[in-house]
């Protein structure tokens, strides 16, 4: 009898330090993957970019559940998501997507933390239920098509060199501060995902309806990587009058894995300012 009550106590332990999986939302009939940690009111949303998934932010669920609830998500095509069977990738399927999650978890306001591709979904969320927004977060995200000859063509993402293209982009993502151990987790994480979705994000990524001037008047940060192409202050303070940028020296386009502390104590100091 003893026995079994002991069991029963280290059975109850084990589930409180296990991450809360989210009874599987869904989007038009598609299981949205996603994972809750932490508690109270408090809620932030990690969303992860361009044929990630939400092992993006693995460094930052550990710091910030202790103090706030925090959500981490497959979109749609990515991870452990499910994929549409008919119609491709959008902006407006992710911002869905995101919602879903948050009415599962029963979560109110939330804080928007959105890595690359990430930042036009997070602004998409917010166009489409302006109302649950406490605050957005870019992390190095594209705030503005620039047009250059440069941009990446969805093109190249598929076909017998699709691959290896989709390598030499990432591997070009990488700061000083990207280390082996780092560099290997975010290729095998980008590289895993299927053609489909590595060409139908990156169109709906660069799709120019997308890129409406809307002005959020919440709270606003932008963190970039050293030198970021994608860093546009006075662009910034247009579309987000309330928000400031900040760049974190020495890292490449994954400033949260590979300056996990530094980040993780910027957002920190912001998140306060949060309309929760």
């Amino acid at each position: 009898m003893r026995s079994m009550r002991f069991a029963s106590v280290r059975l109850s332990i084990l589930a409180l330090c296990l991450p809360a999986l989210i009874p599987a939302a869904t989007v038009d009939g598609i299981a949205i993957h996603s994972t809750v940690r932490g508690k109270g009111p408090k809620a932030i949303v990690f969303v992860h970019g361009w044929t990630c998934d939400e092992s993006s932010w693995q460094n930052q669920v550990p710091f910030f559940k202790k103090k706030y609830r925090v959500i981490t998500l497959d979109l749609p095509g990515h991870g452990k998501s499910g994929s549409p069977t008919s119609g491709p990738l959008t902006m407006e399927l992710f911002a869905r997507s995101i919602e879903a999650v948050r009415v599962e978890a029963k979560a109110r306001k939330i804080v928007l933390v959105g890595h690359s591709m990430g930042t036009p979904v997070i602004r998409e969320y917010a166009r489409l239920y302006p109302a649950n927004v406490a605050a957005l977060v870019s992390v190095d995200g594209v705030l503005h098509l620039s047009g250059s000859p440069n941009a990446p063509n969805p093109d190249r993402m598929k076909g017998p060199e699709g691959l290896q293209n989709r390598e030499a982009m990432i591997r070009g993502m990488f700061g000083k501060s990207a280390t082996p151990a780092i560099q290997d987790h975010i290729l095998k994480m980008m590289l895993a995902a299927p053609e489909t979705t590595a060409y139908q994000a990156m169109v709906a990524t660069f799709d120019a309806s997308n890129w409406t001037e809307d002005r959020f008047t919440v709270p606003a940060l932008g963190i970039y990587a050293d030198h970021s192409a994608s860093d546009d202050p006075q662009y910034f303070k247009k579309i987000f009058p309330n928000g400031s940028t900040v760049e974190v020296p020495g890292t490449g386009h994954f400033v949260m894995l590979e300056k996990p502390e530094e980040f993780n104590k910027i957002l920190a100091a912001f998140l306060p300012e949060a309309n929760f």
